[in-house]
């Protein structure tokens, strides 16, 4: 029996948190496999506008939406958007995430959790459920795949560092798990990706920039991810090449 193959359709990818880091490596690989994306992104509008370009320099075409993830209204302007500037979404990475300053949980303030389980948690969903409405046969789409970003947090825990980020990306696991079991019989898969430490300036946000390379000591691999490695592994399981991959979990973090 031959596989699933989706190729006579336009693949259209919403990519949240799309401006810098992992969301704008991902925007570019996903335009190089001939993806139009459009690209959610929080604040940093310059940043934004140069993942189009670089969209744009790799084939591709994009557009790019000022949002928050955690406001539903604001998630359903960005899938409008991108529905009508591009066509119809088959496609979501759910990148955007936040986790705040480094430090002990107890010295953790009231209102950075909050703001974590709103963007990493609340935000995932709410994106996931539009995407879902979108892309689901039951709703009369013509199916898609989801990729949540996670983080290796999920299971390490991330003691002294985050607790309550490396919750919020377990939630995310159990997320796709659940959904991809849900939503599999409707024609979407959702699947997964665990990054360990990468070069990006999240870290510098969290106040050491240098994290990426302390982790590297206890790292298998002896450095950092780079985010165009993260890329790859969406881009595999965005693709056709991925048909039979749905609720699964994968680490990319060098061994970690």
């Amino acid at each position: 029996m031959s596989r699933p193959r989706t190729t006579d359709q336009q693949h259209v990818t919403v990519v949240t948190g799309g401006s810098r880091g992992i969301g704008a490596a991902t925007a570019v690989r996903l335009a190089r496999a001939g993806h139009r994306v459009g690209i959610g992104y929080a604040r940093d509008e310059e940043a934004a506008a140069r993942t189009v370009e670089a969209v744009r320099e790799a084939g591709s075409e994009a557009v790019a939406v000022r949002m928050d993830t955690s406001v539903d209204a604001e998630v359903d302007a960005l899938f409008d958007t991108v529905r009508d500037r591009l066509g119809p979404v088959t496609g979501l990475v759910n990148n955007a995430a936040v986790s705040g300053p480094l430090g002990r949980f107890t010295e953790t303030s009231t209102e950075v959790m909050r703001r974590v389980v709103d963007v990493n948690v609340t935000g995932a969903l709410l994106c996931a459920r539009r995407a879902l409405r979108e892309m689901s046969t039951a709703y009369g789409g013509r199916g898609g795949a989801i990729v949540n970003i996670s983080s290796c947090a999920a299971t390490l825990g991330s003691p002294g560092e985050y607790v309550h980020y490396a919750a919020s990306k377990a939630a995310v696991d159990a997320m796709t798990v659940g959904l991809a079991k849900e939503f599999g019989p409707e024609g979407v898969r959702i699947n997964s990706v665990q990054p360990g430490s990468v070069l990006t300036d999240m870290h510098a946000a969290m106040g050491d920039p240098d994290r990426a390379w302390k982790k590297a000591e206890i790292t298998p691999a002896r450095r950092p991810g780079e985010p165009e490695e993260i890329a790859d592994a969406v881009a595999w399981l965005l693709s056709d090449e991925a048909s039979y991959a749905s609720g699964a979990v994968l680490r990319i973090s060098g061994g970690l």
